[in-house]
């Protein structure tokens, strides 16, 4: 017998999470990362650069740059979101800290809008599972309820959601946009003012963030994705063309929105056939993991339903997604915009899922993250300790001068989440649980607890070796005083580092040197000796990240000076 739908789910099934334990979980994870460290390079550092330029009123506001260095990417509104938080700031409070915060507010929008795209689709009829002949099927709210506490938790696990959502730069504006306009058009068909709202900010935000071309597919998509909808919601049917032209004019005006202010660039790489695809295979596998797979079985089990907009939607946002990272050169960034897409997909393979998978799933997710988690622990014992010797003589060859520090309140933090790992484990392994959304519950517990850990237990290590303070300061030591110093062929993250952590007034080197100091990357020394007259300089040190020998700059005193 053929059911309408693979979905064969009882009430008993669409418990839904509890709220506060929900939203406990989900600061555990948005909170880590954003507070408590440094600017990383290259990106998270790099747009902090061009931010407090433009807070500053050094640079123009349509066409950011920094000591004439113009970004990598096309992006306004992530750098004017970041200048402005440095401007609302109080004095107090750090530069860095402060563009943090509308980052994070990103953050916790895409996890919410995600929610209730998730919800919205999972109200499709076409979405709804079979219903029984004497009843005992779930409701349809309770249902999309559950679905959308999967589609959320599928989120959290993809491994590669972590860092690049903890830094301050355009993809994670571009992520959050993505997800505002997937819940726009989700929820259009049943809602207005809220859905068009999303539209009108989502699809704009998207062009105003570097990428209009990937607004415009999007609506594109979705706009046909409504109208070959088969719903047979008689409330719904006669929405269709309405949905589709709203869809449409926020499309329209993203794009003219793209067009007026320049961002429309040509990014798809023309040798694309000689590309090695064996890295961005594995970057496929392991960025979107556990979601992939649950993906690939729900388009499995809903081919029937391929054209339903539960399915269609979700289904062209990753396709562009990854499209975009086969095309592209900014391979992670791209395919971290099909995350929230992906997610959903996975979240509706949890109905049709049978209970030998979703043990292995259990199983598999309890070994990694279990791992992990010691492999944590143990590493950070042996900083603290000295036992057992060999991690931390580890450390101390890959990071030298590196001297470990303990802070009560991230051990503290730390041990909360491991003993809640603990019993989430213990709540897992119960024989009581029915719920459909019980096999994602590990692999987003156990993501979660390790970026905890890793910025907790690790974040002194990782902020010593993915910063460029300790650089900074070990040139800072050489200089009389911070003051002026001219510099060559220092990218724009050096740049900043420089000025933020160094306190010193950069500008571009010149033939007729200004400065009794100068900066050179080293790869450039040989460039400088061309563009200028080696012979006003004298070598003063070479100074090395800690972390990367490669990595050096040059210092050199005007001579005379």
């Amino acid at each position: 017998m053929n059911q309408p739908t693979p979905a064969i789910v009882a009430q008993s099934a669409v418990r839904r999470l509890p709220r506060m334990l929900l939203l406990l979980f989900c600061a555990a994870y948005v909170v880590p990362g954003f507070i408590g460290r440094e600017p990383w390079k290259n990106a998270d550092i790099t747009a902090f650069g061009y931010m407090a330029e433009l807070a500053s009123g050094v640079s123009n506001w349509l066409s950011p740059a920094l000591l004439g260095q113009p970004p990598e990417f096309d992006a306004l509104l992530p750098y004017w979101l970041g200048a402005w938080a440095m401007q609302l700031a109080p004095a107090w409070m750090p530069a860095d800290f402060a563009v943090r915060i509308p980052f994070a507010l990103l953050l916790v929008l895409t996890l919410l809008a995600t929610w209730y795209g998730v919800y919205y689709l999972a109200r499709s009829p076409q979405a709804q599972p079979v219903q029984f002949a004497f009843g005992g099927e779930a409701s349809p709210t309770d249902y999309a309820r559950a679905m959308a506490d999967g589609g959320l938790l599928a989120l959290v696990a993809c491994l590669g959601l972590a860092q690049l959502t903890h830094e301050t730069t355009p993809a994670l504006a571009q992520v959050a946009f993505t997800s505002l306009s997937f819940f726009g058009m989700a929820a259009l068909p049943y809602r207005l003012a809220a859905p068009i709202t999303a539209l009108l900010i989502g699809l704009p935000g998207l062009a105003l963030s570097g990428a209009p071309s990937f607004a415009l597919l999007l609506g594109a998509g979705g706009a046909l994705a409504t109208l070959l909808d088969r719903s047979a919601d008689e409330q719904v049917l006669p929405r269709r063309w309405r949905s589709a032209a709203l869809i449409a004019g926020a499309t329209l005006a993203a794009a003219a929105l793209g067009w007026a202010l320049d961002l429309w660039h040509w990014r798809v790489s023309v040798t694309w056939l000689g590309r090695d695809w064996r890295p961005i295979g594995r970057l496929l596998l392991w960025f979107t993991w556990p979601a992939w797979p649950l993906a690939l079985w729900t388009l499995w089990r809903w081919r029937r339903q391929l054209t339903s907009r539960h399915v269609a939607l979700p289904l062209w946002f990753v396709l562009v997604a990854v499209g975009t990272t086969l095309l592209t050169a900014a391979t992670d960034r791209s395919l971290l915009l099909g995350l929230p897409a992906m997610a959903t997909l996975a979240a509706f393979a949890l109905p049709t899922l049978k209970r030998s998978v979703a043990a292995l799933i259990d199983w598999f997710t309890l070994l990694f993250f279990s791992g992990c988690a010691l492999t944590i622990w143990v590493i950070w014992l042996s900083m603290q300790t000295g036992i057992p010797p060999k991690p931390a003589a580890n450390v101390a060859r890959l990071a030298p001068g590196f001297e470990p520090s303990f802070s009560f309140l991230a051990f503290a933090a730390a041990l909360a989440a491991t003993i809640a790992w603990g019993l989430l484990v213990r709540w897992r392994t119960g024989r009581n649980q029915a719920v459909i959304w019980k096999s994602l519950v590990l692999p987003a517990g156990g993501a979660a607890l390790c970026w905890l850990l890793l910025m907790t237990l690790w974040l002194p290590a990782l902020d010593y070796g993915r910063s460029y303070a300790a650089q900074v300061r070990n040139v800072a030591k050489r200089v009389d005083a911070p003051g002026c110093v001219e510099v060559f062929g220092l990218n724009p993250g050096q740049i900043t580092a420089f000025r933020y952590h160094g306190g010193m007034k950069l500008q571009n080197a010149t033939f007729a040197p200004a400065c009794p100091w100068l900066l050179v990357r080293a790869d450039m020394q040989q460039a400088m000796s061309i563009a200028m007259d080696q012979r006003q300089w004298t070598l003063v040190a070479s100074v090395r990240r800690p972390v990367d020998a490669n990595d050096n700059v040059l210092l050199y005193r005007r001579s005379g000076k």
